[in-house]
Parts: structure tokens; C-alpha cells; sequence
């Protein structure tokens, strides 16, 4: 919190990001529970006894009266091969939308099979929908149980995806530049109709949780190579600057998550009024550095990162340790406000490396110096 309020600390905040050393249950009965094979055990032991932790807690609504969408909506799910499959069927007028996803369970994380909207024509059946019902309120044990349960060890970060990021995902990614290219008035509407849940959702949740770290994904759906730069402010700062706001209204911290591209729109997420970013991924998986970004902005922007997965999975011990340092100088070096030493993401197999489980030993050493 201090490294948030842009006070001195006494070492950099170091945090594995998703492993948390809360939420992996070892001892879970789940087979889609990765983080029962035993070679996760030490790392998440180091997670929950030596790191900064950041557990993310989305908050729940609770609507108040029927919703508009009441038996237009249908889902299933089954599992078989080893695997979970899940269906989302919308009737929209004359149109049957469906979404299929797998999870397998070796693997965690969800591949979409089919996305929901295949086409503009879908599009436009899809805004044709009832919209849901206005009213509700946010569930906010799911994060006071996560605080409870940390005490004094780290914080909750609350978290939430904006418009575009809701919007894009309904497409197959190469329909949705193409949509949101050529068909800009029409996806406007998309955005729109999320925004006007998710605004006054945001601002009921920063009253009920005020003071909370939050963070913000999807922006970088309007980043090249995805979309040109001009079209960010259109998508992107319309609509993420209001949650900002109703975040700093309560005392709140907003933190945009942004893989990939940045040269592009960081001046668009400094005026936007972001606190933090992550993950500021290093060439060539992104396009600035640690050290451009933190002598630019570092005095408004708390930067988490900026460790790339891939080099946490695969470089040897060493060279990953350069990488570390590396980060470590560039992130800390003159004037800001902040930085946390984190990688860009988790790995998702069930058996974890013994150089992974190695490498973020060294995170811990060289941030903690011990």
C-alpha cells in the first residue's frame, strides 16, 4: 500500500502475480485443479510466506428482480475425455448464438471452440436483447473473506474487465478488428451497452469497497498490431477514464493491465488518470523499456512487471537472474512512484519445472536481498 501511495519502502515489492498462496489448493480434490501435483508445492509455499502477495477478487452482483434475459439464455457443461466442455446458447430474434469453450485438465486455462457472435449480423441481433436489469447490489464477501485471510501478509486487488474487453470477446479475433474497423458506429453500440452496466456497477462496488487496489484489463484489445492507436481513445479512455474516476472517488487505486504494445497509447493511459500498469512486457514480446517508461512516467504510474513468462519458464537460473537485475535497476532507478517485480503471467501445466520453480527463488532473492 505504501508502494501505491508512492511512499518510500525499505525494497521493492515482489508478487508472483495469479499464484498467490491463497487461492491454489494443493489439497484439493478437483482433477482440474492443477496445483495438486506436488512440484507446485514449494513455489506456492514461497508465494504465501515470502512475496508481496496481490490477490485478485472479482465482485459478484447481486441483481434486484428478474433479469431482461430470463430464458433467452441457456448453459451446459460436460466433461468427458478428460476434459470440460461448456455451451452458451443465446436466442436472439430468429438467431441461435453459441459459444463452446474446453478445459482440460492438465491445463488451466479455457479455449473457446466457437465464439458467441460469428458476423455484423449476429452483432446486430446481439444489441437487439433486452438489456439487463437495472438495480442490484455488489457482494463484497468473496473479497473481505480473501483480506481476512491474508491479515497483514498482502492486499486484494479488485478486479474487472472494461467495455472493449467484454465487447471484443465475443468475436473470433480477426472478426473483431474487422468488425471494429470498418463497422465503428455499430460496435460504439456494443460498447455502449456494456458501459452503461458496468459504469454504475463500478461506482457501486468503489462506495462499498472504497480504498482498494483495482485492476482494469482489455484495453489492450485497441493496441497494435490489433488496432491502430487513434481508435484507442474511442474504445479505450471513453470509457475506462469514468471507472477511474468512481475509483478515486472512494480512495481507490486503478491499475491498467496491458500486455503487448504500449508506445503507442501510453500517453493516453497517463491522461486517463491510471495509478499503476502492468505488465509492461519487454521487446520483443512488447515494444518499450522498463527504464523509457519509468523516466516518462514513473512519477504518476506505480509499473508492475516487467518479467516475461517465457523467460521465467525457460532461461537457466543465471541468465534469468541478469533479467531480474535488470528489471530491478530499471524499475527503482531515479524518481517515481513505485515499482513491483512480477512476471507477465503464471504457468498453466500441471507439472511445474524444476528451473521455473528455481527461477522464482531468484525473483524473491534479489528482490528481498535474501
Amino acid at each position: 500500500m505504501r508502494t501505491l501511495r508512492g511512499e518510500a519502502v525499505d525494497r521493492p515489492a515482489v508478487c508472483f502475480y495469479e499464484i498467490n498462496g491463497l487461492d491454489e489448493h494443493p489439497d484439493s480434490t478437483d482433477p482440474f485443479t492443477i496445483y495438486t501435483h506436488p512440484s507446485w508445492r514449494p513455489v506456492i509455499d514461497l508465494a504465501a510466506e515470502r512475496t508481496d502477495r496481490i490477490v485478485m477478487r472479482p465482485v459478484p452482483w447481486r441483481a434486484q428482480g428478474p433479469d431482461g434475459l430470463a430464458g433467452l439464455v441457456s448453459d451446459t457443461v460436460e466433461v468427458r475425455d478428460g476434459s470440460r466442455f461448456a455451451t452458451h446458447t443465446v436466442r436472439a430474434g430468429t438467431r441461435t448464438l453459441v459459444q463452446r469453450t474446453r478445459r482440460d485438465a492438465d491445463v488451466d486455462t479455457v479455449w473457446t471452440l466457437e465464439h458467441l457472435l460469428k458476423d455484423v449480423d449476429d452483432l446486430r441481433a446481439y444489441l437487439q436483447l433486452p438489456a439487463p436489469a437495472p438495480g442490484g447490489r455488489p457482494d463484497t464477501a468473496g473479497v473481505l473473506a480473501a483480506e481476512a485471510a491474508l491479515g497483514e501478509t498482502g492486499i486484494v486487488m479488485i478486479d474487472t474487465a472494461d467495455p472493449l474487453c467484454l465487447a471484443a470477446s465475443l468475436f473470433d479475433m480477426g472478426e473483431y478488428t474487422i468488425v471494429a474497423m470498418t463497422e465503428p458506429d455499430l460496435f460504439r453500440r456494443l460498447l455502449d451497452r456494456f458501459a452503461a452496466v458496468l459504469l454504475p456497477r463500478t461506482e457501486a462496488i468503489a462506495e462499498a469497497l472504497p480504498g482498494r487496489l483495482w485492476r482494469i484489463y482489455g484495453p489492450e484489445y485497441a493496441t497494435a498490431p490489433y488496432l491502430p492507436p487513434r481508435l484507442f481513445e474511442a474504445y479505450v479512455c471513453t470509457y475506462v477514464r469514468p471507472m477511474i474516476e468512481a475509483i478515486h472517488r472512494t480512495g481507490g487505486f486503478a491499475r491498467i493491465h496491458c500486455h503487448g504494445n504500449l508506445a503507442g497509447v501510453l500517453d493516453a493511459i497517463v491522461a486517463m488518470g491510471a495509478d499503476g500498469l502492468d505488465p509492461i512486457e519487454p521487446p520483443p514480446q512488447g515494444d518499450v523499456l522498463l527504464r523509457d517508461v519509468r523516466s516518462r512516467y514513473g512519477r504518476q504510474l506505480v509499473l508492475f512487471g516487467n518479467l516475461e513468462i517465457s523467460d521465467l519458464e525457460t532461461l537457466p537460473p543465471d541468465r534469468f537472474a541478469d533479467v531480474v537485475r535488470r528489471a530491478l535497476d530499471e524499475g527503482t532507478a531515479g524518481e517515481g512512484r513505485g515499482f513491483v517485480l512480477m512476471p507477465s503471467a503464471a504457468p498453466y501445466g500441471r507439472v511445474l519445472p524444476e528451473r521455473t520453480r528455481r527461477n522464482y527463488e531468484i525473483m524473491v532473492e534479489l528482490a528481498t536481498g535474501a
